[in-house]
């Protein structure tokens, strides 16, 4: 473990975060950010989605502090100023899901060696959902878990489904699997698409947030997923659904506007996640963390009250 680079001129953040490299057990090197927080109630493990990175959610932490959390991110690897795996590096890959259990392992050592106050909890958007349902499914030691938009399953047109797993899975044994799923591509979304029509957000301040810290840094920006990544994601959301949802209690705060994930998966867990609530938020999109100041202040009041009654 060493200091990493934090780029506080963006991250709207409480002034004494710092971040870390880590290495995972199979050597990659990812990034860590950590705000603590004196008297703490506990640490707020906050997993990113697909193309995030720590600073992202600066504005996270100081939320958390002012409930009584510290809290800690990640870059996962492949993106952010975590390694990456391919010569473009704009590029999101993995190979397999299973290697971002890794990273939350790294994650977890890292914690008990700083002595982060314990109980531990979860917010995981998107991607980050997928990833933290695996985490509970093998027993790592979160008291409560809150998610926001997960990627239980992917937004693909019914007809479309078969030929994306059928391609991506051509694209292994053939050895094409680094090039980018189709219709996506180099350019990082928040510096293309205009604020109106967007997926992500109604709130114009919060994306305009996004837009300067890609433009400050571009470093930390990503692209569209690979063929790889796709493969190794429907592959990942197929198997979790057929995995029983864990006892840790949940709660789960979706869009009613969501266009990026599949909201049938999670519709589906959450009417049997035996300690889950599902919460609409309306007037949403994919990112409630993103969202106006109202959304926002109800979801960080919801999950840490879950957080409250879980110790």
């Amino acid at each position: 473990m060493s200091e990493a680079p934090l780029y506080h001129d963006v991250d709207d953040a409480p002034a004494d975060g710092h971040a870390f490299w880590l290495n995972a057990a199979d050597g990659v090197r990812i990034r860590v950010g950590l705000w603590r927080h004196d008297g703490a109630r506990g640490t707020v493990f906050l997993l990113p989605g697909r193309t995030e990175y720590v600073e992202k959610y600066g504005r996270a932490a100081q939320e958390l502090r002012e409930r009584g959390y510290a809290m800690l991110t990640v870059d996962w690897r492949g993106q952010g100023l975590a390694d990456r795996p391919l010569d473009d590096k704009m590029s999101g890959h993995v190979g397999d899901f299973a290697e971002y259990q890794l990273d939350m392992d790294a994650m977890l050592v890292f914690t008990r060696a700083q002595r982060l106050p314990e109980p531990y909890y979860m917010i995981a958007h998107s991607m980050g959902g997928c990833i933290g349902l695996r985490s509970l499914m093998r027993g790592l030691p979160f008291k409560a878990a809150a998610f926001t938009a997960p990627m239980w399953g992917i937004l693909i047109a019914a007809w479309m489904r078969p030929l994306a797993f059928a391609l991506s899975t051509a694209s292994r044994w053939l050895n094409f699997d680094n090039r980018y799923a189709p219709g996506t591509g180099a350019k990082t979304y928040v510096l293309e698409a205009p604020f109106t029509g967007n997926s992500l957000t109604t709130d114009a301040e919060m994306w305009d947030y996004m837009r300067q810290q890609a433009l400050a840094h571009p470093d930390l920006t990503l692209g569209g997923p690979s063929l790889g990544w796709l493969k190794a994601a429907l592959t990942e959301c197929h198997a979790l659904t057929q995995l029983p949802s864990p006892e840790v209690p949940a709660l789960v705060a979706l869009g009613v506007q969501e266009r990026i994930v599949d909201v049938g998966p999670i519709h589906a867990r959450m009417t049997v996640w035996p300690r889950g609530t599902l919460d609409i938020y309306q007037g949403c999109e994919h990112e409630v963390l993103m969202e106006r100041a109202s959304a926002r202040k109800n979801f960080f009041d919801s999950a840490t009250k879950l957080f409250s009654k879980n110790r």
